[in-house]
């Protein structure tokens, strides 16, 4: 499978090119970017074999069998479409699109194609999500009654395009994304919000750089995610289920191949459980190139992102901020 990334991007390297290295029968074949001299750049770097004028020659390319979108949130719907509308399959950086509408577009066009579209929620892939699912899903813990996820790390740099409303940014578009995906991942339902408090940033109100949101999971569960990208909690990436008999939890769900602690306490008894080491983004780039053959390793295909699109949504809303991609 030889793919093409749409966009020099500093997490490219390391979401597809490291692994592109390991994973049989997978190639990184161009590189586009707003810039010819930044792509060029970056394949020299990286040896990439062939740089493109634009975003629409790469994919355009006949050679290229995927496009790997890394681009800004506000243009993640624009270049999958036209990706899926070239006859490509897609791994698309998350979160998926501006907002549920424009993922329900995308949505659509993958369903009329027998094309691969995956949101890349890459420690969804790794062997710690799975077991975090399964331990809360056996029934182990019991009836669920809470869960709790939370992504917040520092950045203090408010021209990041990451605090750009236009390009459809906010601590709940980058890092709450994962917050809230893994929430449902860990949910005995789906989620419904019923508060959301945000942070806004000084220079632009409708940008937020933390965000708080409860939710009622069904059955008298609740639920809470929380996202920073600047806050008094400077460093949290975490995940907590507490059920009527034991509870889970779990550091560094994200990355758990650089660290993690997963802890599952019950009945008393407190256990700790290891994982392998081979980085998420491996995990994540075999499963897209199985899924093109047929094989159904594709964990978070757009109908997952419509669903994580909405809460998202939701907690916007409620927060009294405006949906990102509306203006």
């Amino acid at each position: 499978m030889r793919i093409g990334i749409l966009g020099a991007a500093r997490i490219a390297p390391a979401a597809v090119v490291k692994p592109a290295r390991v994973v049989d029968g997978v190639e990184i074949a161009a590189v586009a970017a707003r810039d010819r001299g930044r792509a060029s750049a970056f394949a020299a770097r990286h040896g990439v074999p062939t740089v493109h004028d634009s975003y629409a020659d790469l994919v355009a390319d006949p050679s290229l069998d995927a496009v790997y979108v890394p681009l800004p949130n506000g243009l993640h719907a624009q270049w999958t479409l036209a990706a899926i509308e070239a006859g490509k399959h897609v791994l698309c950086e998350k979160p998926f699109t501006a907002n549920a509408a424009q993922a329900r577009v995308v949505a659509d066009a993958a369903a009329e194609t027998d094309l691969v579209v995956m949101e890349a929620f890459h420690y969804r892939y790794h062997p710690l999500a799975n077991r975090m699912h399964e331990v809360v899903h056996s029934g182990e813990l019991g009836r669920v009654r809470r869960v709790e996820t939370a992504l917040c790390f520092p950045l203090p740099v408010f021209s990041n395009i990451r605090y750009n409303y236009d390009l459809a940014g906010g601590a709940l578009m980058d890092a709450g994304c994962y917050a809230v995906h893994c929430l449902r991942l860990l949910s005995p339902a789906e989620p419904t919000v019923t508060a959301a408090k945000a942070v806004s940033l000084g220079r632009d109100r409708r940008i937020d750089r933390a965000m708080t949101a409860d939710f009622d999971l069904g059955d008298g569960a609740t639920g809470r995610a929380t996202a920073s990208m600047w806050s008094r909690t400077l460093l949290r990436i975490q995940a907590r289920v507490v059920g009527d008999n034991g509870t889970l939890a779990v550091n560094n769900f994200v990355g758990p191949h650089v660290w993690t602690r997963f802890t599952v306490t019950t009945a008393g008894t407190r256990r700790r459980e290891q994982f392998s080491r081979e980085a998420t983004y491996v995990h994540q780039l075999r499963a897209f190139a199985a899924a093109t053959k047929g094989e159904p390793t594709n964990l978070t295909p757009p109908s997952d992102s419509i669903a994580t699109m909405s809460l998202i949504d939701d907690i916007y809303t409620t927060a009294g901020l405006p949906l990102r991609g509306t203006a």
